[in-house]
């Protein structure tokens, strides 16, 4: 299910929630093989506040980077911690629009080692490093999109009110990307299509399937959720398309297929499996899993056939409607599977590959 608290802040349109640097660390491990000699852009990242800036900054020379580009959306209400960068003569901190290009890191302060002391160093006396954007640092501005296009990879947490736009426009100049989403993306009619055409999957993740970000929207949060001065979030994932081993892990199964145990659909020609873990090792029809499971998806081991979920009916190709038997429900809501005259919450419908 959805987070509450990413619900709330989506409707407010508030989307000012800033990734740990200790996550960031925990999943970037994992692909240090994809960046040598790329252009990273971290598109949503003000060098304030965010630690992909500080990440790849830090790790420049030993990831082997050709260039690391961030930018920033102004007007953000977080004060700096990191970086603390100033345009003006008089040392009043500017929220304004900007971008950072660096091509090299070195030990500019002379202590012996290249650290954030010395990224630090070269954003405050290089006038070639830093500068201003002629408008807001919007993703979709004609600015932004001229260096997405210089970019390989892009790295950062988008606003997850515009996960869709953000999403379509990597799709549209294919580039490669590790971003963080909620899980309840994976079903819109817009992002779905591409998991189950292997043009997107997920990462490692988070543990725990849950992160604390640092956001000042303290209204949207209860008291259990806060931790430091963090909001929790459930339900949070790494979207991306670059490939790593994890993907390529087949679940061990072990159970066996019985009609008692796996029912099916009343609207769909598919058993229902309530867990990731229960999927039969022995049944090769269509099956409904909880949305969860692609967080142990393998394309080697099985193929998405669609989903079943609200928007099934008027998302899906007529094609595939007739492919998983489709057969509208009175309690299916749009296109929930039924088992027992009861709406299941919504399922990926896979098949295993022989």
């Amino acid at each position: 299910m959805a987070n509450k608290t990413l619900n709330a802040a989506k409707a407010a349109k508030r989307d000012e929630f800033y990734t740990q640097l200790v996550d960031i660390e925990n999943e970037l491990r994992h692909y240090r093989q994809h960046f040598a000699g790329k252009t990273v852009l971290c598109n949503c990242d003000d060098p304030y506040e965010s630690n992909f800036f500080k990440y790849f900054a830090s790790n420049f020379n030993a990831l082997g980077l050709k260039k690391l580009i961030a930018t920033c959306y102004d007007g953000s209400p977080v004060r700096g911690k990191e970086l603390l960068i100033r345009f003006d003569t008089e040392g009043n901190e500017q929220r304004q629009s900007y971008k950072v290009e660096i091509t090299e890191v070195k030990d500019l302060n002379g202590d012996g080692r290249v650290d954030l002391a010395d990224v630090r160093y070269l954003l405050m006396n290089d006038n070639n490093v830093l500068s201003r954007l002629q408008g807001n640092g919007d993703f979709r501005s004609e600015e932004c999109i001229k260096l997405l296009q210089e970019a390989d990879i892009v790295v950062t947490n988008p606003p997850f009110s515009l996960f869709r736009e953000y999403v379509a426009q990597l799709m549209k100049y294919n580039k490669k990307f590790l971003i963080i989403g909620n899980q309840g993306a994976m079903v819109y009619k817009e992002i779905f299509p591409l998991f189950k055409n292997n043009k997107i999957w997920l990462g490692y993740g988070f543990k725990g399937g849950a992160a604390h970000f640092v956001s000042p929207y303290k209204d949207i949060a209860t008291a259990g959720n806060h931790k430091e001065g963090m909001i929790r979030v459930s339900g949070v994932h790494w979207f991306t398309n670059l490939e790593h081993e994890k993907r390529n892990e087949k679940l061990i199964l072990y159970r066996t297929y019985s009609p008692h145990e796996y029912p099916l659909y009343e609207n769909y020609n598919a058993i229902n499996v309530n867990a990731t873990c229960d999927i039969p090792m022995d049944y090769y029809g269509i099956m409904g899993v909880p949305i969860t499971f692609m967080d142990k998806y393998s394309p080697e081991q099985f193929e998405i056939v669609w989903q079943a979920s609200g928007n099934t009916r008027a998302s899906a190709p007529k094609e595939v409607i007739s492919e998983v038997g489709y057969n509208a429900h009175p309690f299916d809501r749009g296109g929930c599977g039924v088992v027992d005259g009861k709406r299941v919450y919504s399922r990926i419908l896979i098949r295993r590959k022989q």
